[in-house]
């Protein structure tokens, strides 16, 4: 639990170091492909504007999801990495 804090922590401090809020944040994820796991982070992503790519891996075993959103802070776009990190499977990038 202390690396995922610390792991935040950090992506927090470089995020209000380089970046000017609201900005364009750009999301990558891996999940095992299926239905439920593209619909379950379409879901978190919804009513936000974003605009979400899916592409299947070669294999077809795994499906990459590109989102672009708009995001007003450090802490926000924290809370969506928290929020998906539920999701079964997932690989954040």
């Amino acid at each position: 639990m202390d690396k995922e804090k610390d792991f935040y922590k950090k992506l927090k401090t470089t995020l209000q170091e380089t970046t000017k809020f609201p900005t364009e944040y750009l999301y990558k994820f891996i999940v095992p492909s299926s239905i439920e796991k593209v619909s379950e982070i379409e879901a978190i992503f919804d009513s936000t504007g974003a605009v979400i790519n899916t592409k299947p891996s070669k294999t077809g075993k795994y499906t990459s999801i590109s989102i672009s959103v708009k995001m007003d802070s450090p802490d926000d776009i924290i809370d969506k990495y928290k929020e998906v990190s539920k999701v079964e499977g997932l690989i954040s990038l």
